[in-house]
């Protein structure tokens, strides 16, 4: 394992990682606030706007720079606001030195790809039990467009190996910045070479 990987093993707490309270590392525009989730029984980001290219989350602070994280896998712990829709772009290096824009979004009605941008449409869950759950179900697909009023905070884990691997027969290399647009709370990110399973922690899966 090489010098620039050994710091980020076995994972990044990208939020701590940049010290996102101080927004030096980071930055914000348009109406981004904190509030006390009582799912979660924690503070957490949230992003509102009636227009998402104008009110996000950007780490690190300009597109000049770069986070570096060579983690496979990134792990974002989120939930999509009721009612609207939002969207995640992430920008991840290649081995080949290009950089490829990975973005999903309930906003999205189909899968598009070009030689450097690949969209990914996403189906927000709804609450288990659920009107919207049942319906979901029974139409035999997920909920496309704007978030159920009970839609519930998701893990969301990307392998970026794997995805540019597949689709573009490209060789992962780093994750170089994140951009989280409204309308969603967030509450962390992490990149790790390790695969987690739901409800499994890190310390967990290091140890088998």
């Amino acid at each position: 394992m090489t010098s620039s990987k050994v710091w980020q093993h076995p994972y990044v707490n990208m939020f701590k990682h940049v010290r996102m309270e101080e927004w030096k590392k980071s930055t914000k525009e348009g109406d981004v606030t904190t509030y006390m989730d009582k799912t979660l029984k924690c503070s957490v980001y949230r992003i509102r706007g009636s227009i998402p290219a104008s009110n996000y989350i950007l780490l690190p602070k300009t597109s000049t720079q770069s986070l570096g994280l060579t983690g496979r896998y990134l792990y974002l712990l989120f939930r999509p606001s009721p009612g609207k829709h939002f969207v995640v772009h992430l920008d991840v290096a290649s081995e080949e030195g290009q950089v490829i824009r990975i973005s999903f979004s309930n906003l999205f009605k189909e899968f598009k790809s070009t030689a450097t941008w690949l969209q990914f449409p996403f189906l927000c869950g709804a609450a288990k039990g659920s009107v919207y759950e049942t319906t979901a179900h029974s139409a035999r697909h997920g909920l496309v467009g704007p978030a159920p009023c009970s839609v519930r905070w998701t893990c969301l884990m990307l392998d970026l190996q794997y995805v540019l691997s597949v689709y573009l027969n490209r060789r992962h290399s780093h994750l170089k910045s994140v951009k989280l647009c409204a309308n969603m709370s967030v509450k962390n990110m992490f990149t790790s070479d390790l695969l987690c399973e739901p409800g499994l922690t890190f310390s967990e899966a290091k140890a088998g």
